[in-house]
């Protein structure tokens, strides 16, 4: 089974894009699934489906063609499914404070139920080998990053916190309930988390598994769209999930040749640049404006054809990491891919949360977790094909305070 994550700042065109490539998937003999993780749903309307899925399906996924379905989630009924002891504990607590009964039951939706929910279908699915390829529309960058982080963070919980809570809230428990009105999560709350946990074991290592799950990002020939970019693909470095493409789009054709637009294909070409030289080896697929909405399956099929010309849409366009960060003797280590490159003098420029690589005709902007951003590079040295570059500490190893 493949994953393909289609990532990116809020309106740059990951819903169409991740349409686009479920059209193609499915019309290749793929028995296809496209996703939605973001909560303001726009799946369907790409589709350009109305009446029965205006309430998504019920949160199930939906034939639209032979090999191809799509999903939106009910976070209502998600809630109910997997997430019932806790959400009502949580619900009560709230009310216990003064709240009224329906903001409460607002409020006790926590972040990140949504990209659990959507991680048990992805490792149901996995189970079952239901589908060939399953595509997800992810939410704006911020949520995604949430959603690639949490079975980390859930292996951590589980591992180091969940039963030492468990043992202490059997011990208080009893105590607390004569001495205050304020509810206790019972065991069934817990009983309730330890079986979703269940349900999700394997997801971490289907995600970062690059046979199976690649990210794509999608951007637009904007300096701010172009920076969000660059900062998720970094995080998406730092969670090992490999990204196999950047999907630049909304570029102006050729054919706009009006004044009024001038400015903005100079402006638009100097971005595009920018983005080879951030993002390679990974490849750039270049997207121009289109004529009128991408709705339907027609038009979707359209843009499939357009994007992917001769490609299957499933197969992995890029191996390996573009970049790493390590920690080796108390320092920060970033090692850059540069297959082929002959020694030379190597230039670095820290500019901000940014770094700007530059060894003879190899060019490399690199954006800097905040961590690594607060360093100077004190080395430099290219070695087998990388570029490695030490952040802070002293040449004999011991770390830097500053």
């Amino acid at each position: 089974m493949r994953i393909i994550l289609y990532a990116g700042k809020g309106g740059v065109g990951k819903t169409t894009m991740s349409a686009a490539t479920g059209v193609e998937c499915a019309r290749r003999g793929k028995r296809t699934l496209v996703m939605s993780l973001d909560p303001a749903h726009s799946l369907s309307d790409s589709f350009d489906l109305a009446g029965s899925l205006m309430d998504f399906g019920g949160g199930q996924p939906v034939a639209v063609d032979e090999r191809l379905w799509i999903q939106e989630l009910d976070l209502q009924r998600e809630l109910e499914e997997n997430w019932g002891e806790v959400f009502r504990y949580l619900s009560t607590l709230l009310r216990t404070s003064g709240l009224r009964e329906v903001l409460a039951d607002e409020l006790a939706i926590l972040p990140g139920m949504e990209e659990v929910a959507c991680l048990l279908y992805i490792n149901r699915y996995a189970r079952e080998k239901k589908f060939d390829v399953i595509v997800l529309d992810c939410a704006p960058t911020g949520e995604a990053m949430r959603f690639i982080s949490l079975p980390t963070s859930l292996e951590w919980y589980m591992r180091k916190l969940f039963r030492l809570e468990r043992n202490i809230m059997r011990v208080v428990r009893p105590v607390a309930k004569r001495l205050s009105s304020v509810p206790l999560p019972e065991d069934e709350c817990f009983e309730a988390v330890q079986r979703l946990f269940g349900r999700l074991e394997g997801v971490e290592k289907l995600l970062q598994d690059p046979a199976v799950t690649t990210a794509r990002l999608v951007t637009n020939p904007e300096k701010m769209v172009l920076k969000e970019t660059q900062r998720a693909f970094t995080y998406f470095h730092l969670f090992d999930l490999t990204v196999d493409a950047i999907v630049v789009n909304r570029i102006l054709p050729p054919a706009v040749r009006d004044e009024f637009f001038a400015a903005w294909r100079e402006s638009q070409q100097g971005y595009i640049e920018e983005a080879e030289s951030y993002f390679a080896p990974v490849p750039l697929w270049h997207v121009e404006l289109g004529r009128r909405e991408m709705l339907g399956r027609a038009e979707l099929g359209r843009l499939a054809a357009k994007l992917f010309k001769d490609k299957d849409p499933a197969a992995v366009f890029f191996t390996g990491k573009a970049f790493e960060f390590t920690k080796s003797d108390g320092r920060y280590v970033l090692s850059i891919r540069a297959p082929f490159l002959k020694s030379g003098e190597i230039d670095l420029m820290k500019n901000n949360d940014e770094l700007i690589v530059r060894v003879g005709s190899f060019k490399r902007f690199v954006a800097l977790p905040r961590r690594v951003a607060a360093l100077e590079p004190s080395a430099a040295t290219l070695e087998g094909g990388h570029v490695r570059i030490v952040f802070g500490g002293s040449p004999d190893g011991q770390e830097d305070d500053g």
